[in-house]
């Protein structure tokens, strides 16, 4: 099994080659003003790098008077990266090159009959499918990063008791553990918020941020937060807890067991969205939606986008009413973790144009020193394949961590 946090043994040597990672392309130059070596312990790190495989040289940069200097990147065919997210809608498996580049891809329905032993024989499967497609080794591949739903126990690689899968059996998964030897790679574990940013950050033309803040809207909320390029992690997994931030005193029961009552996700989620237009269904206050269901319960996420597109007004004022919660409870955090830029993700915020910039002016107009502090929004760049895609980031940052 390749170990891929034994490949480089040298702290110096990982540190160039994070660098090298964060610019894309570099000249040997610019790696001697940033890193701060000496020009001999520079050349015999990057000697050592190409023996390896892990850089290329790419040619040369423009001349500022002297000989034209010698440009590195990263080697994107050095070894090859499986990232698998696990929601409670769909798994999703993609495999990638050292560049992210996404080479295949493969979807799974998390309905009542994928449990998790029947999952990891289909995604062997898919992974046997996918290295032969590729004419990839299997010795090629690096690891198996997974983003899932927490809670998590992430060092150790299991999925603890996840709320509200389909399927039974999503309790007490030592995923790590069985994917390793169905796979012989090895697995690491971490919560779908944190893939994602992962993903997000090395999917950016700029990665010379320092404070980033993500937050993914779908059936909850969640969240995570990235400081020059290093996930910050708390005692426990908390991913979802962000969604249990009070914004009402004495607001809505909560919708999981132990959740607090004026919780943000009690407002902000498609699981509130849902229940909100199957209410108006029984109202009968839109006829677009009783032309979209035939009753109440078959309404589901992908008909409100299609009434709200419609322009439908009891649908448009779902939307509005939710995005109003959203920035406030998108406020309270910028005003707290004060983020250079918040990254926006899940279906809400993909789907619906309407609501991600209603949220964000609202988020923006209470926010503290708005004035002089100014952070900046972006959506998902990689949107429904974020977790995954960061999955597989989360495999290469072991080179360098």
């Amino acid at each position: 099994m390749l170990l891929i946090h034994e490949i480089i043994t040298n702290p110096k040597a990982k540190e160039i080659y994070f660098t090298v990672r964060k610019h894309g392309t570099v000249s040997k130059q610019s790696l001697l003003d940033e890193s701060g070596l000496t020009i001999s312990t520079l050349t015999r790190i990057l000697d050592d790098l190409l023996s390896l495989g892990l850089l290329v040289e790419v040619g040369f940069g423009e001349s500022t008077g002297g000989r034209r200097p010698t440009l590195y990147e990263t080697n994107p065919s050095y070894a090859y990266l499986l990232g698998l997210e696990i929601s409670r809608t769909h798994s999703r498996l993609v495999l990638m090159d050292f560049h992210l580049q996404l080479l295949d891809e493969h979807t799974w329905n998390m309905d009542a009959s994928l449990t998790p032993e029947l999952l990891m024989e289909s995604l062997h499967g898919q992974v046997l499918r996918m290295l032969a497609a590729a004419s990839i080794d299997p010795v090629q591949v690096a690891g198996l990063g997974i983003g899932a739903v927490g809670p998590l126990d992430r060092k150790e690689g299991v999925i603890l008791n996840p709320a509200r899968f389909a399927a039974p059996g999503w309790s007490q998964v030592h995923i790590k553990e069985q994917l390793e030897q169905r796979l012989n790679v090895p697995v690491y574990l971490d919560n779908g918020a944190n893939t994602a940013l992962l993903g997000e950050y090395w999917a950016s033309s700029n990665r010379m941020q320092h404070h980033l803040l993500y937050l993914h809207a779908g059936i909850g909320l969640r969240s995570a937060i990235m400081n020059d390029g290093r996930l910050l992690y708390g005692m426990i997994d908390t991913e979802g807890a962000v969604g249990q931030m009070i914004i009402e005193g004495s607001g809505l029961p909560p919708h999981i067991p132990g959740g607090n009552a004026g919780a943000w996700e009690s407002y902000v989620s498609i699981h509130t969205l849902e229940r909100q237009a199957r209410e108006a269904w029984h109202h009968g206050s839109s006829t677009l939606l009783h032309d979209l269901a035939e009753s109440a319960e078959q309404l589901e996420f992908s008909h409100l986008i299609e009434a709200l597109q419609a322009h439908d007004p009891v649908v448009t004022g779902l939307f509005s009413g939710m995005a109003m919660y959203c920035g406030i409870g998108l406020a309270n955090l910028i005003n707290i973790l004060h983020p250079e830029e918040v990254i926006l993700g899940g279906p809400l915020f993909l789907a619906a144009d309407e609501f991600y910039q209603e949220a964000t002016r609202i988020a923006l107009e209470k926010t503290y020193y708005r004035e002089q502090y100014k952070v900046r929004f972006t959506r998902s760049r990689l949107g429904e394949r974020s977790v995954a895609a960061g999955a597989c980031a989360m495999v290469l940052h072991q080179l360098t961590s």
